[in-house]
């Protein structure tokens, strides 16, 4: 049973107009839950069902603790969803809209993680956000749909926060034997934490997120995410977080589609015209999505960030 729907592959007029290139938009913000995490979380969340699991644990203040929600009630399963206390009003509404039990601990994702944990009994099963093989699985899922399409982009932009996207992306273009299709991974200043394992050579953790993109905000990615850097051609990228929003408010413009800013960094890429595409003709983003942020949030915070 799949939980995700497949989402439109579409080019960008205003995007391929702008750069003189051919850019394409994989639309996963038009999942039902907002963003993409349905496709990974879905896939472990059926799974999880088929081994006896009786209830759902997460730990996640966005769009993961939003998708296991909604997992859960689809497949008829209660969902417990551990935030930290700086999740906005809005990302607890749509999780109690989904029937989660929402339980607020901790001043961080970490900490609210390690409280996620003592919660877990014998017939539970955890829903990381990010680091689990069963998530990479499904989010490559995407990269199937853009291959049965017979769309083959000379490059890939993604957002990176803890990972999984981008280890499910590499999964993807590996299973489709597309291996020499590089990705762009884009972060924002503040929340750069795959490029400081790149840069380090090992994972490296953050001592604190100050980017407004708080669905990139892992203080360490995953393992996976790095081991990706040797065995697929990865270039790592970090925007600003004005460039970030800016970003979401001309994509709404250009496609009426809203976006949080963590998606926006990707976006931003080639809003930009970053000189990291200039090598390319036919370029996918991943539009990931993001359902937490308004409009009214997003534009507040771009009139703080252009004060810096």
């Amino acid at each position: 049973m799949n939980l995700h729907f497949e989402t439109p592959l579409m080019e960008s007029r205003a995007l391929s107009v702008l750069g003189n290139q051919s850019v394409w938009l994989k639309l996963d913000a038009l999942q039902p839950c907002g963003s993409f995490k349905i496709r990974g979380i879905g896939h472990a969340c059926a799974v999880h069902r088929s081994r006896g699991a009786q209830r759902f644990v997460s730990s996640s203040g966005g769009n993961a603790g939003l998708a296991v929600a909604y997992a859960g009630r689809r497949l008829g399963i209660p969902v417990v969803v551990v935030v930290p206390e700086t999740t906005t009003e809005r990302a607890k509404e749509l999780l109690h809209l989904e029937g989660a039990e929402v339980v607020v601990h901790g001043s961080s994702w970490q900490e609210a993680n390690q409280f996620a944990q003592t919660l877990l009994g014998a017939t539970d099963a955890f829903l990381h956000p990010f680091d689990d093989p069963l998530l990479w699985h499904g989010h490559a899922s995407m990269i199937d749909e853009v291959a049965q399409a017979r769309f083959k982009p000379d490059a890939v932009v993604l957002s990176v926060g803890g990972g999984g996207l981008l280890s499910g992306v590499v999964e993807g273009l590996q299973r489709n034997h597309w291996h020499d299709v590089p990705v762009l991974a884009v972060e924002t200043e503040g929340a750069a934490s795959f490029h400081a394992a790149v840069e380090a050579g090992h994972t490296v953790e953050l001592p604190h997120i100050s980017s407004v993109a708080t669905s990139l905000g892992a203080k360490r990615v995953c393992e996976q995410a790095l081991h990706c850097v040797h065995e697929h051609p990865i270039r790592s990228l970090v925007v600003s977080d004005f460039s970030a929003l800016a970003a979401c408010e001309r994509f709404l413009a250009d496609h009426r589609i809203l976006v949080e800013p963590a998606c926006g960094a990707a976006l931003s890429v080639a809003y930009d015209r970053h000189p990291a595409l200039a090598n390319y003709k036919k370029i996918l983003v991943v539009v990931c999505g993001g359902a937490t942020a308004t409009i009214d949030q997003i534009r507040a915070w771009a009139g703080r960030a252009d004060c810096r």
